[in-house]
């Protein structure tokens, strides 16, 4: 019976030393949920878990992520929730699903309008809506007001109206001019489409080639993953025949999504969470971003990836990210009245 116990003694200390980390401390790790595609964002934990001895263990959502903390209420094992559009990111934040972080690290790397006051979000990295051309069109700079001058008639390749990318762009017209001067500017980028609005927006490079509009309206990193080669060689020769100008608003900078994340409310690691939001908007891992997706860093100290670059310096929008949020719902109205998508 004495060795039985001492084989148990034995069989146990193995187990607690494989779990256990090199001084000897439990393995420390956290739990990742995503709406952000695992093979662009495993680099980036890759290079965490390397340097903090911190497991990361993801679970990715393409949809239904608000859904899925909410069914598991206080059980939950999310730690960080992690979102590819600041207006889901806002409605876990509305619903009573994350909890404010109190950083050092975070506010002073992210700039206040690309965060949470109370620390319930930060964004990670950005994205512009940006405008394409024809490489041989003499636009060097043009406002997101004047993409609705009638110089434009028949010109301009955009996807649906209703899609998040747009309805944020709509949401920030409306938060600089309010909705009756957006509802009058949608009238006049409608009238100024060379296609029914749809598609991609890699389909606006490809329609721009095809001589089909001479501008359009892209998010930024997809140029630079066409340019890559990412996207394959048909795709490489789209963005040979463009190039990209970051509009701006009238008063204002350029409107930008971003990839963001939070503090789940009932995170079982917090400590290891808040390492990691942490190190997200590190310098290295800022880096990271910026050569794996063509994303614009948040950390101003952080390097942009040339094939973005060359297009200039982001200024981004001074209004809060979360007054155009705000603004989702009417922008889609607005988007519906017009008739933009038909």
């Amino acid at each position: 019976m004495k060795n039985k116990l001492t084989l148990k003694a034995v069989l146990a200390g193995s187990l607690l030393a494989v779990l256990a980390g090199p001084s000897g401390a439990m393995a420390a790790e956290l739990n990742l949920y995503t709406t952000r595609e695992p093979g662009l964002i495993q680099p980036l934990l890759d290079a965490f878990t390397k340097a903090t001895d911190i497991k990361v263990n993801t679970i990715f959502l393409k949809d239904g992520l608000t859904e899925r903390v909410t069914s598991e209420g206080d059980k939950s094992p999310a730690d960080v929730l992690m979102t590819v559009d600041a207006g889901n990111l806002i409605d876990l934040v509305e619903k009573g699903l994350t909890q404010g972080v109190d950083s050092a690290v975070l506010t002073e790397t992210i700039p206040a309008s690309l965060r949470d006051a109370n620390g319930n979000w930060f964004a990670l990295s950005l994205r512009a809506r940006a405008v394409y051309a024809d490489k041989n069109v003499d636009l060097k700079e043009i406002t997101y007001e004047q993409l609705a001058d009638p110089e434009w008639k028949g010109e301009i390749c955009i996807r649906a109206g209703q899609h998040p990318y747009n309805i944020a762009l709509i949401g920030s017209y409306i938060a600089h001019h309010g909705e009756e001067a957006a509802e009058k500017w949608l009238e006049g980028l409608k009238a100024n489409l060379a296609r029914k609005a749809g598609g991609g927006d890699r389909d606006v490079a490809r329609d721009i080639l095809g001589g089909l509009c001479d501008i359009g309206v892209a998010n930024s990193y997809y140029i630079g993953l066409m340019g890559s080669g990412k996207g394959g060689p048909e795709q490489e020769e789209w963005a040979k025949a463009i190039k990209m100008v970051l509009p701006t608003f009238e008063g204002g900078g350029t409107q930008v999504n971003i990839t963001g994340a939070a503090v789940a409310r009932h995170a079982p690691n917090k400590a290891e969470a808040v390492k990691l939001l942490e190190y997200l908007v590190s310098d290295d891992a800022q880096k990271i971003y910026a050569e794996a997706n063509f994303e614009y860093p948040v950390n101003a100290k952080a390097t942009v990836a040339p094939l973005i670059a060359q297009y200039g310096v982001l200024k981004p929008d001074t209004i809060d990210l979360a007054k155009g949020v705000s603004f989702r719902k009417k922008a889609s109205e607005l988007a519906e009245k017009v008739g933009f998508d038909n």
